[in-house]
């Protein structure tokens, strides 16, 4: 058990039997009245995001999440299997566990998988992946001014917008929670 006053992003709260996880919290202290807790929780299951309000000091319950350090491995056509890298078990995670994660993994990488009672969650992604641009279409000369931007497809099959300029088997950063690109990376 925790109160509202201890509430931090990222933490996964237990309300009507069911796992949040608080995106966003906000303290109030309106001039009138008592203070309240404003928070944005997303439930670790179906995604739904939800809007809550706690009075200050309220009780709430938390749950235990165990996050580990999980080396990606390969997909095998239904799932995605993961390895402990401290006990090197394997663990075979559902599409839909996995999610929009998928558009970003690589064999090798190292995520955060979240467990409660011995049974995934959800996987965490770090903000920013580097990945190769493997099809573009060439830039156009004397587009280049313009700041515009055009589609490129990524080594694991995402399609972001980038930079004119950039062209096949260039490497860039792109951010994992919006997939925009963030920049080129430097060899």
């Amino acid at each position: 058990m925790a109160t509202t006053n201890d509430l931090k992003n990222g933490m996964v709260l237990n309300q009507e039997g069911q796992l949040w996880q608080v995106q966003e919290f906000l303290h109030v202290k309106p001039g009138k009245g008592p203070a309240f807790v404003r928070t944005k929780l997303k439930n670790v299951l179906s995604g739904k995001i939800i809007d809550k309000t706690f009075n200050a000091g309220t009780k709430v319950e938390t749950a235990t999440v165990d996050r580990r350090d999980m080396q990606y491995l390969y997909h095998d056509g239904t799932d995605y299997v993961f390895m402990d890298t401290v006990d090197y078990d394997q663990v075979p995670l559902s599409e839909a566990l996995v999610g929009d994660a998928a558009n970003y993994l690589l064999e090798n990488q190292i995520v955060q998988i979240a467990f409660h009672d011995g049974a995934a969650l959800y996987v965490e992604m770090p903000p920013a992946v580097e990945l190769t641009i493997t099809r573009t279409e060439p830039g156009l000369q004397g587009d280049r001014s313009s700041g515009g931007t055009k589609p490129a497809t990524v080594e694991t099959g995402l399609e972001i917008q980038v930079p004119l300029f950039l062209d096949e088997g260039v490497k860039v950063r792109v951010d994992t929670r919006t997939g925009d690109y963030l920049g080129r990376v430097k060899e």
